[in-house]
């Protein structure tokens, strides 16, 4: 069972607002800038620029943003450089994490990240203590009422995907890296829309928490997701989905 897609489901939900949107945006902004400078400006050749422009068109994100954000990654436009930094640390109960920052200041963002942990029942960590517990997949999130196990395993399966898991009230579909894009397109194309789908760091094994554990673990992952240098935050906790919602409404 996936602490994280039961928080990617929920956070989901919660994203209407237009505060929510304009982090969206900027975050997004951000990884195509990165995606365009580290694999180039060509979606065709570099998968993960073609992931963000296609997240950023879900979230109906202006073609002109994205041209000027690519443009930028790439030298070609004038504009703030940003370099990638990922923190490893522990939250509540001993659960392990992943922060992915794309920052332009290096040194101010290691100040926060320590403050934001400890603040919220966390710490962080030593490089390599906590990275060896995830690994890399394609993680795709669907809503139970898109469609039935039989309907899921018929498509994600037949087009790569490694495993399917119920998780309350969604689907977890997990994908090897290079298998993600086909199965994201053949959910689309068989008329299930996911409610989130990315390379993501998916945990070998989960820590189960509950009660004020819970809660502090959640308002740790939300605090941590509100910093406009944040771009992914990576748990592996298991937490009861009636206790992420209480969590999250009370916040």
């Amino acid at each position: 069972m996936s602490g994280h897609s039961k928080w990617a489901t929920i956070k989901h939900k919660k994203a209407a607002t237009d505060a929510k949107r304009g982090r969206a945006f900027t975050k997004l902004i951000r990884e195509i800038s990165i995606s365009a400078r580290v694999g180039g400006a060509d979606p065709i050749t570099n998968p993960r620029l073609r992931t963000a422009i296609l997240a950023a068109k879900n979230l109906n994100m202006p073609g002109d943003n994205i041209d000027r954000a690519i443009l930028r990654g790439t030298g070609q436009l004038e504009g703030e450089q940003y370099e990638e930094v990922t923190f490893e640390g522990y939250g509540p109960g001993g659960v392990g994490m992943l922060v992915q920052v794309v920052t332009s200041n290096r040194n101010r963002v290691v100040s926060e990240m320590r403050h934001l942990m400890h603040k919220n029942g966390g710490s962080l960590a030593e490089a390599g203590s906590v990275a060896w517990q995830f690994h890399r997949k394609g993680d795709i999130v669907v809503g139970k009422e898109a469609a039935d196990e039989e309907k899921m395993m018929a498509i994600v399966l037949d087009a790569g995907a490694e495993d399917l898991r119920d998780d309350g009230s969604a689907w977890e579909v997990v994908t090897p890296p290079e298998a993600f894009e086909p199965v994201r397109d053949a959910l689309m194309k068989g008329g299930v829309t996911p409610s989130s789908a990315e390379i993501s760091m998916v945990p070998q094994n989960y820590v189960k928490l509950t009660g004020s554990e819970a809660s502090q673990m959640v308002r740790l992952v939300e605090a941590l997701e509100e910093h406009d240098d944040v771009q992914h935050v990576y748990a592996n906790f298991d937490i009861d989905e009636k206790e992420i919602q209480a969590a999250v409404s009370a916040s």
